[in-house]
């Protein structure tokens, strides 16, 4: 395994990202993130010429419904028994928000 990077790498990412970090998480840190950049070096070196590039790794299939008009309430009988209805819709108090 050869070191990309240094622990004073780590430790100025950790300084510049204002995370608290003590020497020893320094140190683990800076092992773990070069073993990832090693196995990420593993990854480049695959010969990878012959495979089809792909934008997902599984088929995307449509799970909504069609779309059909269904029978619904009538308008009219929904209105009667609401609090509040004018000009053909429910009458809701403001809502007291950004609007305003």
């Amino acid at each position: 395994m050869s070191q990309r990077l240094t622990a004073a790498d780590v430790a100025k990412v950790a300084r510049l990202a204002r995370l608290n970090v003590s020497p020893e998480e320094v140190e683990r840190y800076t092992r773990q993130l070069d073993g990832m950049l090693d196995h990420f070096a593993d990854i480049d070196n695959l010969d990878l010429a012959n495979v089809e590039p792909m934008t997902q790794p599984y088929p995307l299939v449509n799970v909504l419904r069609a779309d059909v008009e269904q029978p619904c309430l009538d308008r009219d009988e929904v209105l009667a028994v609401a609090p509040a209805a004018e000009d053909g819709r429910f009458r809701v108090p403001p809502s007291g928000g950004l609007h305003e």
